[in-house]
């Protein structure tokens, strides 16, 4: 499973009725950080649930990127499903991760969402499981004792092949993959991390090396400056459209708020 990795994804302005194909998983970058205003309204779009979650936070920017996090995406499920956010019900795995109710008639849309540092990155795709993972690019973090407990001996070996100035971003584009991997596999089957491997070599193709792997497509693109972002999808053949969100005018099923 290869894919050319790009430099920087080019992300188009929200369509005003999104419209997901079969074919093709979307992708939707977001920044967390928005005016008083702006998350207000989102925060009114949350179950009490999620506002007991949002509530848990020490700190205050902590609870805001997760009602902005949270309510950006019960505005884009709104999009696609055209309801409106505060209706769609969520159920979680084992892991956390947020589905539409199994009662849902729109059961065949899946997501997935990360985010590093005040950005998101939404991945939406009909019919086909799918996981993303984002990560911020950082020079100083220790992650030689991590790539030690959660790396394959593969995936050893190239990091540390690396020149060190690549390192980090080595270590955070293999960790991001293999996230990416995990959360598209949901809760049916656990592994562990060193059980498969992936590529990390900056500027090389993203691979992916696991007894499934032929099920799986990866895509790993860099989603801002000193952040990279990998998205895995069932299948092949699809095709990885970019978007944008950002807060307009609020309107009932709309992608802006």
């Amino acid at each position: 499973m290869v894919n050319t990795l790009p430099t920087l994804a080019v992300w188009s302005s929200a369509p005003a009725k999104p419209e997901l194909s079969e074919d093709e998983v979307h992708v939707w970058r977001a920044s967390l950080r928005l005016a008083p205003e702006v998350l207000q309204r989102l925060d009114a779009t949350l179950k009490p649930d999620e506002k007991s979650r949002a509530a848990r936070f020490v700190f205050p920017e902590g609870r805001g990127d997760f009602i902005a996090a949270r309510g950006i995406l019960r505005e884009l499920l709104g999009a696609y499903l055209q309801r409106p956010p505060a209706s769609l019900e969520f159920e979680y795995g084992l892991r956390g991760k947020p589905a539409l109710q199994a009662g849902d008639t729109s059961v065949s849309i899946r997501f997935s969402l990360s985010h590093s540092h005040g950005l998101a990155l939404y991945a939406f795709a009909r019919r086909r499981e799918v996981g993303i993972d984002l990560e911020l690019v950082q020079p100083d973090f220790g992650g030689e004792a991590v790539a030690e407990r959660f790396f394959s001996n593969p995936e050893l070996t190239e990091l540390r092949a690396l020149p060190a100035e690549l390192r980090a971003e080595g270590f955070f584009a293999c960790w991001t993959r293999k996230e990416a991997y995990v959360k598209a596999l949901g809760d049916g089957l656990q592994i562990p991390l060193d059980s498969f491997d992936v590529s990390l070599t900056p500027g090389r193709p993203a691979e992916l090396h696991s007894s499934d792997c032929a099920r799986w497509s990866l895509r790993a693109f860099q989603p801002a400056p000193r952040f990279v972002a990998a998205v895995v999808g069932e299948g092949g053949g699809w095709r990885l459209r970019h978007f944008e969100w950002a807060p307009r005018k609020h309107n009932r099923h709309s992608v802006g708020s």
